[in-house]
């Protein structure tokens, strides 16, 4: 029986999935893409062996470990996780959440209530919801349709660059995890296969289109932050730290 592997599917997994299309038989290993939540549900339903998952969901993981020193961080402005609104921040009344992840919600909510001290009535967004940003409402948006709302609003908060201003740490968005049953063999070979994605994301680049390659480049190298270090680790303590006080149903 083959290894299921569920990623996300947005850019800044690509050198991921690159390295594991790369370098892991087909026949032995089984690759699905789906957006962070869907990854979440994925493992915790028991559909997926191994997987890229919100940092925010490993408090609910049981049976499940961190197999991998690679992630997806960033070290201050991301550019793909961000509120967008027509106000500044003590005028917003309203803010769509994002359906598509739980680790940004949670982030949201807790740069809201302890940093930019607002509170707002949060909803949660339907698919067309980001019509709905104007006036005092405003919308988080996550992954690849970011890239499309540059400069579209008035005011644009990077939650990246927020999390930064408020404690001076990078931010995890997720880490890959597997079922503790998972062979060590087969743990090799999966982190091969992504250190082979993040060593050759020149090679990936170039093999995309011309008139992305800079703009992708610049992405990949100075936004997203791949491995974990003892900065992201102490990042995760505070950010797992904030959920467990009673900051997600404010």
């Amino acid at each position: 029986m083959s290894t299921s592997i569920v990623a996300v599917s947005y850019l800044n997994t690509t050198p991921f999935i690159y390295g594991i299309q790369e370098k892991l038989s087909s026949s032995e290993f089984e690759l699905s893409l789906e957006h962070p939540a869907n990854c979440a549900s994925n493992l915790l339903e028991r559909k997926a062996d191994i997987g890229l998952v919100p940092v925010a969901v490993i408090p609910q993981l049981i049976d499940y470990k961190v197999i991998s020193n690679y992630c997806i961080a960033c070290d201050g402005e991301v550019e793909t996780v961000c509120l967008y609104s027509e106000v500044p921040l003590n005028e917003i009344e309203v803010i769509y959440l994002d359906y598509q992840s739980k680790t940004s919600v949670a982030l949201i909510k807790i740069l809201a209530k302890k940093f930019w001290k607002i509170t707002p009535k949060w909803l949660v967004a339907d698919a067309n919801y980001i019509n709905d940003i104007k006036d005092t409402s405003a919308g988080l948006v996550i992954g690849d349709r970011a890239f499309n709302l540059a400069n579209k609003y008035k005011y644009t908060y990077d939650l990246g660059a927020e999390w930064k201003k408020f404690t001076n740490l990078p931010f995890v968005f997720a880490c890959w995890v597997a079922k503790k049953e998972i062979s060590e063999d087969c743990i090799t070979q999966f982190n091969d296969a992504l250190q082979f994605g993040i060593d050759n994301k020149k090679r990936l680049i170039s093999e995309l289109d011309h008139k992305a390659n800079v703009y992708m480049f610049n992405y990949l190298e100075n936004r997203i932050s791949f491995e974990i270090d003892a900065r992201k680790r102490q990042a995760i303590d505070l950010f797992l730290n904030y959920l467990s006080i009673p900051i997600i149903n404010c």
